[in-house]
């Protein structure tokens, strides 16, 4: 009997072992799946990181145009092989690009902590056959990296927003919402300023309610907002490669010579959107500090530059007024967006587009008997200076070039798929004083401009020029966020120049003194077509 007892319980003891050991192999119970949960506070898009309270949004777009007679973007023939309409000029020219976009925000007691970048991977089916441009840098370095299998990565924005606080590269305070782009594909509608890829800046905004607000920056110009600011007294130079690349070359007069950024732009606006659209009032302050008064070609110091002196630094700055109006009759989602600009010194703010200002040298046909053709002749600069121990000491200080221009667009919807917008701009670019009087800005840029030159007897020289542009866009967009487009631009150039001159332009053209080339006003049109794919 005992020995049965024993059998028993050590049989019991042993199922009870094996129990234990057999549960301590079952699977623990696993942990719940945290799947990526959607986040409503900031609108569609948005999804909470995992296992954190930030928000993030992903999106972009893919783009793929082509412009016939023009620059990517619908960049206008007005200057280079286009202007000079030369055999190594490219009939049309594309670009791909993928933009991808992060977005991330959290919430916390001091307001929504938000960072944004926007990064674009591109490539340009375009260059230069011209040997004097095709593999210079940095002037030709997008062209140069748009090899077979190459393109490059450009960055729009970045920022960091923090207590209403921005910091990184973002549009500038001065600008409108939309920069250049009121109703337009292309990159090159002037009037305004545009400062759609971002510059790297500082700004604070305040929320006043009802819609009002304000906003105050501090702008890095050295990219963004300076054209030139030509010293005059280089006189007629041989070309520069800056020159030779916009097809001037000698032509145009004196070399820029700005110095360090000694200064960011001071920057604000008042701002009002309502149900009905928005207003805006901005303002800019821009400083002009030049390098030396003796430079050699294209403002390269010498061996006396720094002995030479130099004018004092000047402020200019610019001044806007922005308009959109909602909610028309014509249609739902019409609207109409005009802004209108005046700067002194800061011509960036009027002649601008999404990269940098051009000048303009565009040939075209004559009538004269003396003349091989016709140019139209456009100098951009915020400010001149000729040199002092050039004028005896009468002058030396920097002189202000004014602009003022004014752009807009109607945008309107036929239908669900449909839309078409009307855009246009008119600029002004002004020297100031008369041609003949040295103490003048218009004075000493054809001091400048003439040295040398052999012209003809109904000659007079006059820097002042205008600009007028006109198109149409017309989308198709068959889904949602994919749309198909056609714009079709023009651009006309007002010279103020006359008569005619024997000018050393840019190679391949003729020049020598004997080889006139009139001054006429010119024009030129374009075709852009896209397809993009937002998501």
């Amino acid at each position: 009997m005992k020995m049965v007892k024993s059998l028993i319980l050590g049989s019991a003891a042993g199922l009870v072992a094996m129990s234990g050991a057999q549960a301590a192999d079952l699977p623990v119970k696993a942990k719940a799946v945290e799947y990526v949960r959607i986040c409503s506070l900031y609108g569609a898009g948005f999804f909470y990181i995992p296992g954190t309270d930030t928000c993030i949004k992903l999106g972009g777009y893919l783009r793929i145009d082509t412009t016939f007679n023009g620059n990517v973007y619908g960049g206008p023939a007005w200057s280079g092989d286009l202007g000079q309409g030369n055999r190594f000029r490219d009939y049309f020219a594309g670009r791909s690009r993928l933009a991808l976009t992060v977005d991330t925000r959290t919430a916390t007691e001091y307001g929504v902590v938000r960072t944004f970048g926007q990064g674009n991977f591109q490539f340009n089916n375009f260059g230069t056959a011209n040997p004097t441009n095709r593999d210079a840098f940095p002037g030709g370095a997008s062209n140069a990296l748009n090899t077979a299998g190459g393109g490059y990565v450009a960055v729009d924005q970045i920022f960091l927003q923090f207590a209403g606080f921005t910091f990184g590269k973002s549009v500038s305070a001065f600008a409108t919402p939309w920069n250049g782009y009121p109703g337009n594909n292309n990159s090159f509608l002037m009037g305004g300023p545009d400062y759609v890829t971002g510059v790297n800046n500082i700004q604070y905004t305040a929320q006043f309610g009802n819609g009002v607000s304000g906003t105050i920056g501090l702008d890095d110009p050295t990219q963004y907002n300076r054209t030139s600011l030509l010293n005059l007294g280089v006189g007629a130079t041989p070309a520069t490669p800056v020159f030779q690349a916009i097809g001037i070359q000698a032509t145009a007069a004196g070399a820029n010579s700005y110095g360090g950024t000694w200064s960011p732009d001071i920057v604000g606006n008042i701002r009002v959107d309502q149900a009905w659209g928005l207003f805006q009032i901005s303002g800019l302050a821009h400083l002009l500090n030049a390098s030396y008064n003796s430079v050699n070609v294209g403002g390269v110091p010498n061996a006396f530059s720094e002995v030479s002196g130099h004018p004092e630094s000047k402020w200019g700055g610019a001044v806007m007024a922005a308009l959109q109006i909602k909610n028309l009759p014509t249609g739902p989602g019409d609207d109409f967006k005009i802004d209108a600009t005046y700067a002194k010194g800061s011509t960036k703010s009027v002649v601008a587009t999404s990269g940098t200002s051009p000048s303009f040298a565009m040939f075209g046909g004559t009538s004269r008997a003396d003349s091989y053709q016709s140019i139209g002749f456009g100098q951009t600069a915020d400010g001149v200076f000729l040199p002092g121990f050039l004028t005896g000491g009468l002058t030396g200080d920097i002189k202000l070039v004014d602009s003022w221009g004014i752009r807009g667009a109607f945008n309107h919807n036929w239908d669900p798929y449909w839309s078409t917008s009307l855009w246009g701009s008119y600029g002004s670019v002004r020297y100031g004083g008369d041609a003949l009087d040295i103490l003048t800005a218009k004075g000493q840029f054809c001091a400048s401009f003439n040295f040398g030159k052999v012209v003809s007897a109904d000659y007079s020289c006059n820097p002042d020029f205008n600009f007028a542009q006109v198109g149409v866009t017309t989308r198709w967009t068959p889904v949602k966020n994919l749309t198909f487009s056609a714009e079709v631009g023009a651009f006309f150039l007002d010279q103020k120049f006359t008569g005619a001159a024997a000018l050393p332009v840019a190679a391949p053209k003729p020049s020598g003194p004997a080889v006139f080339y009139e001054f006429k006003d010119q024009s030129t049109v374009f075709l852009n077509v896209r397809a993009q794919r937002n998501f």
